[in-house]
């Protein structure tokens, strides 16, 4: 058990680390299904699930996630999950069709579904003192009135990516089968893969091999 603000709460899941590559947290919440070896893996495949994620990509406070958990009716996180899986296909096939491309004014038309769960959002700002150092700042917050609101930190992302990203720099990777999503922020706008460690070594090896063979 952890204890936060003198209260005993069930600590979060143990899940697998999710992938965090693209740059954009708008796109790694659609790379939270990816094949990072050989098997899909879903990282919000069930309402645990979605909490490690959005505990891992820091969306939302680790001690919101603690309370929701313990608040919520048997179910309810795991209905919540199913509609962060809508909402990730869905914004997925609007990336699809508008990625290498700058946005125009008319796509607007295609995001109202993101547009009507932003409208539900009790977001405000409140003076904190800094973590760790002196000084005051307006720290965002929001009030958590059930766990759909969950979605909101999700919603608020993929706005984002929309309104900052340039869309001519938002890829997919060429790594075979690979079907990870990021923003390509080097300086030549050049990068290729969704990670050097993954698809990049992946084509290193292919490459080296091919060689070889060239050379029998």
């Amino acid at each position: 058990m952890v204890t936060i603000s003198g209260m005993e709460k069930t600590p979060l899941p143990h899940r697998a680390p999710a992938l965090f590559v693209a740059d954009a947290p708008g796109l790694d919440f659609l790379n939270s299904i990816a094949t990072p070896v050989d098997t899909p893996l879903d990282w919000i495949a069930d309402g645990d699930g979605l909490l490690a994620w959005l505990d891992q990509s820091r969306l939302v406070p680790r001690e919101v996630l603690l309370d929701v958990r313990g608040e919520a009716m048997p179910g309810e996180l795991d209905r919540v999950a199913a509609r962060a899986r809508d909402l990730r296909e869905w914004f997925r096939g609007f990336v699809q069709a508008h990625k290498g491309h700058a946005l125009k004014a008319s796509a607007v038309a295609a995001l109202a579904p993101l547009n009507r769960l932003l409208e539900r959002d009790e977001a405000y700002q409140v003076v904190a003192a800094h973590p760790g150092h002196a000084g005051l700042h307006l720290q965002p917050t929001r009030r958590w009135k059930s766990p759909e609101a969950l979605l909101l930190p999700i919603g608020e992302a993929l706005a984002r990516l929309v309104a900052d990203e340039d869309f001519a720099h938002v890829k997919a990777c060429e790594g075979p089968g690979c079907t990870l999503l990021f923003a390509d922020h080097t300086r030549a706008r050049n990068r290729r893969w969704c990670s050097m460690d993954i698809c990049g070594n992946r084509a290193k090896q292919a490459a080296h091999r091919r060689r070889a063979k060239a050379h029998h």
